[in-house]
C-alpha cells in the first residue's frame, strides 16, 4: 500500500477513487446530520468533508447511513444458502450479519458449519459466525450430530468466527454442568451469546457470571431492562413468527438505548421481500417514536460495539465503506447499497450473481423406515396435556384438555381444534417417534410435514389423520427433506430442501412462491387467522428450550421441569 498516496487523498491533495457528494450523512457518533462528501479508497472511507474524486456521484441531498447489521440470525431459517440469502438482504440495506449455524450443525455437525463458512466466503455480505454451543439443544432429543468443546476449539481459529453461539441450555449453565462450561471455557475472551427466556433474578446473575453477554429472547420490558442493568446487550427481534420489537421499544430511554441492537433470528424470504430485513426493525422503531438516528444507531454502531467489530457501524475515516442511501428518515428503504465502496444493490435489486457448490456431506440427510413406525396415540385417560400455540411467539402454553378416546386410542374430533403432532428421528433411522397433541392451528382434513424442526431438525408433522400424516412423511423421505402439504389424502404441494433438509440452493423466488402457495392452501383448510406463519409455528414446537410444552422424538417435554413428561394427566 502506498501510504503517502493514501494520506494525500485523505487530506484532499489528490483525487480519491470514489467520492459521494452532496449527501446527508447520518453521524451515529454525534447524532448529527452532516451535509458533506464521503471520500472512498480501496473499500475504506478516507475522509468526510469536501473532496474531489476520479469518480464522483451526486447524492442530491439523499441520506447516507452505515450499512445495517443483523446481530443474530440463522441463515438456514430463510431456507436459502448464504449466497442466495445475500441476494435478498443486501438490497434491504443489511451489509453484515452475525450468523449462528446451529441449524445445519444439528444435521451435519462440523462439515455443516464448514459448508456455511466456505459458501459465504466470496459474497458481498460480511458473514461472521458464532459456533453453536448446544448441538443438540438438550439430551432429551436426537440430532444428526454433536458439537463438542474439541470441535469448538478447532473452529474458533477461523478469522470470521467471533465467539460462542446462543447458550440455550440455560439450566445446565445455572446448575454448573461441566460439559457446557467446557465449551464456554474454550471461548474465553470471545463473545458468548445467550438465550434465556424468563430467567430472572439470581438465576440471571449466575447465567451472566458464566460469561454470557447477550440475549435475544426477551418478550417483556422488565426482562430487557434487568438484562441491561446487569451489563448485557439485548437484541430486539423481528422474525417471521417471533416479533418482540414493538413491545420492548416501550422500555427504551436515553440511558439504556446504547445496549440495544436489532436481529431477525428466523425470517422467511417472502417476509424479507415484503417487509424488509433489519431496516424493518428500524422502521418499526421510528414508527413507534424512536428518533430516526437512534434507531439507525441500534442497527449499526450498537451492534458493531457489541460484537467488537471496529471497522464497521459508522461513517468515519478508516471504516469500511458499507453504506446505504435513502431519501426519507420516516421510512428507510435503501435506494443504493455499497459494500466496501462497491455498489451491490440498487432500487431493491441485487447487482451480483450468487451460487455455491454443495458438498455430499450436507446432502441426502433423511433416513427413515416408516414401515416400522405407528402414528397412533395410545391413551388410558381422556384427560391430557396439549401444546397451546401463542400468537406471534414460539413459546407455548401447557393446556389441560378432555379428548375423545376409543379402544385406548386418541380419536380426532373435527369439531375441536386439537390436532395430532409427531416428531420422528430422521438422521440415523433410530425408529423413534414422539406423539403429542396441539391446539391452535385450526386447519382440517390434511397434514403439514417438515424436516425443519428446531433445533434437531427431525421430521415434524401436524395433521388430522394418521393416513395423511404418513403420506406426508413418505413424500418427505422421497424428496430427501423439505416441506410437504397433504390435503384430503393427496400431496397438494411440496418444497424440496436438498441441503440438510433445511435449505435449497435454488433462487429465493422458488422458496417464496412455494410457501405462498402452501400458505394459501392451509388457509383454505381453516388455518387460524392469528397464525401469520404456520411453517415457523410448527418448526418451533420441537424446540425443548423454549417454554412451556414441546415435543421431541423421545416424547412430550415440559420446559419448566426440563424433562420428558407423560401426555396423560395423573
Amino acid at each position: 500500500m502506498n501510504y503517502k498516496s493514501i494520506m494525500k487523498k485523505a487530506r484532499g491533495e489528490q483525487k480519491a477513487s470514489l467520492v459521494l457528494k452532496n449527501g446527508r450523512i447520518i453521524n451515529v457518533y454525534s447524532g448529527e446530520i452532516e451535509e458533506l462528501d464521503i471520500a472512498i479508497e480501496d473499500g475504506k472511507i478516507i475522509g468526510i468533508g469536501t473532496y474531489n474524486g476520479i469518480k464522483e456521484i451526486d447524492l442530491k441531498k439523499m441520506y447516507v447511513a452505515p450499512g445495517l447489521i443483523d446481530g443474530h440470525v440463522h441463515i438456514e431459517s430463510s431456507m436459502l444458502t448464504p449466497p442466495q440469502f445475500a441476494k435478498i438482504v443486501l438490497p434491504k440495506g443489511t451489509t453484515t450479519i452475525i450468523a449462528d449455524p446451529h441449524e445445519i450443525a444439528n444435521v451435519s455437525g462440523v462439515p455443516g458449519i464448514e459448508f456455511m463458512l466456505k459458501s459465504s466466503e466470496h459474497i458481498p455480505l460480511s458473514v461472521y459466525m458464532m459456533i453453536p454451543s448446544c448441538v443438540p439443544a438438550t439430551i432429551d432429543e436426537n440430532a444428526g450430530a454433536m458439537i463438542t468443546a474439541h470441535d469448538i476449539k478447532k473452529l474458533k481459529k477461523h478469522p470470521r468466527v467471533l465467539g460462542l453461539g446462543e447458550v440455550m441450555d440455560y439450566p445446565s449453565v445455572i446448575q454448573g454442568n461441566t460439559m457446557i462450561f467446557e465449551k464456554i471455557k474454550v471461548m474465553n475472551h470471545h463473545m458468548i451469546d445467550g438465550h434465556a427466556p424468563d430467567v430472572i433474578g439470581n438465576d440471571l446473575n449466575a447465567y451472566i457470571t458464566a460469561g454470557v453477554m447477550t440475549d435475544h429472547e426477551c418478550t417483556m420490558v422488565i426482562s430487557m431492562q434487568e438484562r441491561i442493568k446487569r451489563g448485557m446487550y439485548v437484541h430486539l427481534r423481528e422474525g417471521s413468527a417471533t416479533r418482540n420489537t414493538k413491545t420492548l421499544l416501550k422500555g427504551l430511554n436515553k440511558n439504556n438505548i446504547h445496549r440495544v441492537l436489532f436481529c431477525t433470528d428466523d425470517k422467511h424470504p417472502e417476509d424479507i421481500k415484503n417487509e424488509g430485513h433489519i431496516n424493518y426493525n428500524v422502521n418499526l422503531a421510528i414508527e413507534h417514536g424512536i428518533d430516526p438516528i437512534d434507531a439507525i444507531r441500534m442497527a449499526t454502531i450498537n451492534a458493531a460495539n457489541c460484537y467488537h467489530l471496529p471497522n464497521i457501524g459508522g461513517i468515519a475515516p478508516g471504516k469500511d465503506a458499507d453504506l446505504i442511501i435513502f431519501d426519507s428518515l420516516k421510512k428507510i428503504e435503501p435506494l443504493f447499497v455499497y459494500k466496501k465502496g462497491v455498489l451491490v444493490a440498487s432500487h431493491g435489486k441485487a447487482l451480483f450473481e450468487a451460487s455455491t457448490e454443495v458438498p455430499d456431506a450436507v446432502l441426502n440427510t433423511v433416513h427413515l423406515d416408516l414401515d416400522q413406525l405407528s402414528f397412533s396415540l395410545q391413551l388410558k385417560s381422556n384427560q391430557v396435556k396439549v401444546i397451546g400455540l401463542i400468537q406471534n411467539n414460539i413459546t407455548t402454553h401447557l393446556l389441560n384438555r378432555t379428548v375423545n378416546v376409543t379402544n385406548n386410542q386418541f380419536v380426532y374430533d373435527k369439531h375441536a381444534d386439537i390436532l395430532k403432532l409427531a416428531v420422528i428421528e430422521r438422521h440415523h433411522n433410530k425408529k423413534l417417534i414422539g406423539i403429542g397433541l396441539v391446539e391452535g392451528f385450526g386447519f382440517k382434513n390434511g397434514a403439514l410435514a417438515m424436516t425443519i424442526a428446531h433445533d434437531s431438525h427431525n421430521l415434524i408433522i401436524v395433521g388430522s389423520s394418521d393416513d395423511d400424516m404418513r403420506l406426508a412423511a413418505e413424500k418427505i423421505n422421497e424428496i430427501q427433506g423439505g416441506i410437504v402439504l397433504v390435503r384430503n389424502g393427496k400431496v397438494v404441494h411440496f418444497l424440496k430442501l436438498e441441503v440438510g433438509g433445511i435449505m435449497t440452493n435454488a433462487e429465493s423466488i422458488v422458496v417464496s412462491e412455494s410457501l405462498k402457495y402452501m400458505k394459501k392452501e392451509i388457509k383454505d383448510m381453516g388455518l387460524d387467522q392469528d397464525i401469520d406463519d404456520p411453517f415457523i409455528s410448527l418448526a418451533f414446537l420441537a424446540l425443548p428450550v423454549i417454554p412451556t410444552l414441546k415435543l421431541t422424538d423421545r416424547g412430550l417435554f415440559d420446559v419448566n421441569q426440563f424433562k420428558i413428561v407423560l401426555i396423560e394427566n395423573q
